[in-house]
């Protein structure tokens, strides 16, 4: 299920684009954004430490627990995943801390 964060650009949705992946000390999240109405999408990938992420937690509870952290910091995962995939063809990693 979409989680949604309301940012300057207008709402945007929050979706899994891949299950969960668990590793040692992280998870790693492929994270589609999608805006309300349409107009702009785009994929990028976040490495959370697994201390922020309860045990046990769902997709949707992942989503929802950490989408504070990622309206936040939108406009500059937004910007650097947009040029990474424009000019490197590759998806924007960032850690979420």
């Amino acid at each position: 299920m979409p989680v949604e964060i309301a940012t300057n650009r207008g709402v945007y949705r929050l979706v899994l684009a891949t299950p969960l992946e668990y590793q040692e000390t992280d998870v790693l999240l492929t994270l589609a954004m999608e805006r309300a109405d349409g107009v702009e999408r785009f994929v990028t990938r976040c490495r959370v430490p697994v201390t922020l992420i309860e045990r046990g937690a769902t997709e949707d509870l992942v989503l929802d627990q950490l989408k504070d952290r990622f309206a936040k910091d939108f406009e500059a995962i937004r910007e650097a995943s947009l040029k990474a995939i424009r000019s490197e063809q590759r998806l924007h990693e960032f850690v979420l801390a």
